[in-house]
């Protein structure tokens, strides 16, 4: 199994680069910049909060980008399993330009945000992460736009706090497969640190471009750039224990499956009609469309959207089509209520 996953399609990924020679590089370090180079205006939050419920062992951080701090509608995007805030390069510029308050947040145990052993890293966790975001920063209600993993924070923030929520969009989003019980030991025996650590760099090139992408672009290396070098940094054992523990938080999260019944907000979902990763290839098979379609038919109202020729990281693989189709969902919302005066 560990070598299905490490070679899949390496043998089609005929001259690639090589960054196994580069230097270490760490989370701190890695630009936040928009495609043309400009950098994002950045921010962190001290969680106080987090720290009072689950005694991290010292105030934790988290880090943020804001763009366009006065717009009239907030759009707040949670990124999806091992990547970043970074994931959301084709989108902040672009709503931030169109008259949105675009936020776009590293998870804890993520990007550049702090990354607590003692965190449970659960989706209910993230989502009150999500929910602490929104009140430090004194958002009202915000669009929660979120990919996989993000998308499944999402839900869980909609279902447990439908006040702080207006929408959704979720995209190719993780929540609506089911897991059985061997299914989930499964991922407890595959899926480690230790296999996050020792995966090569032909292997990463393999997943990262093969797993997520249709149309891969000379642009994205830097995906495969940052991977590479952020596994030599002393940080990288954190993350890969978040990451663990955030792939048990998904395979274990049945609330959030058996309550998507719940979620009274208007939610796009969008997805890649070739998304190589949902439904699991090694357990279920078959394709994204039937997930997504049992999803959606379990929340009222929602709006369905597959993409054609598109992967899992659609935002980015299909980057236009996409934004229209988040932009047209957007446009239909009711006017955002007028913020409320302080006292």
């Amino acid at each position: 199994m560990r070598t299905l996953l490490l070679f899949a399609v390496v043998s089609s990924l005929a001259c690639i680069r090589s960054y196994e020679s580069a230097p270490a590089l760490s989370f701190s370090d890695v630009p936040y910049t928009s495609v043309s180079g400009q950098p994002w205006q950045a921010g962190e939050l001290a969680l106080t909060k987090a720290e009072a419920t689950w005694k991290l062992g010292g105030q934790h951080r988290l880090r943020y980008v804001e763009l366009n701090p006065t717009g009239s509608r907030t759009l707040l995007f949670l990124h999806g399993l091992g990547s970043s805030l970074k994931f959301w390069r084709y989108q902040l510029d672009t709503f931030a330009a169109q008259g949105f308050r675009v936020i776009a947040i590293d998870q804890l145990g993520f990007g550049k945000s702090d990354k607590p052993a003692q965190f449970p890293y659960s989706m209910d966790a993230q989502a009150e992460v999500v929910v602490e975001v929104v009140e430090a920063l004194k958002l009202e209600r915000v669009v929660l736009v979120g990919h996989s993993m993000g998308g499944e924070v999402a839900l869980a923030t909609a279902i447990r706090f439908p006040e702080k929520v207006e929408a959704l969009v979720l995209t190719s989003p993780a929540g609506f497969e089911p897991f059985s019980p061997r299914e989930k030991k499964w991922f407890e025996k595959v899926f480690s640190a230790s296999f996050v650590k020792s995966t090569p760099e032909y292997g990463i090139w393999g997943s990262v471009r093969y797993n997520n992408f249709v149309t891969w672009k000379p642009e994205y290396e830097w995906l495969i750039e940052e991977r590479v070098r952020l596994a030599k940094s002393d940080e990288f054992d954190a993350y890969a224990y978040a990451q663990v523990r955030a792939v048990d938080g998904l395979t274990h999260n049945d609330f959030v499956r058996e309550s998507l019944g719940k979620v009274t907000q208007p939610t796009l979902i969008v997805f890649g009609e070739d998304d190589r990763l949902i439904p699991n290839p090694f357990l279920h098979g078959g394709r994204a469309r039937r997930v997504m379609e049992d999803g959606a038919s379990k929340i009222r109202g929602s709006t369905l959207v597959g993409l054609a020729r598109c992967g899992h990281t659609v935002q980015m693989d299909c980057a236009e089509p996409y934004n229209a189709e988040v932009r047209g969902f957007l446009s239909k919302l009711p006017a955002p209520a007028a913020p409320k005066e302080t006292p």
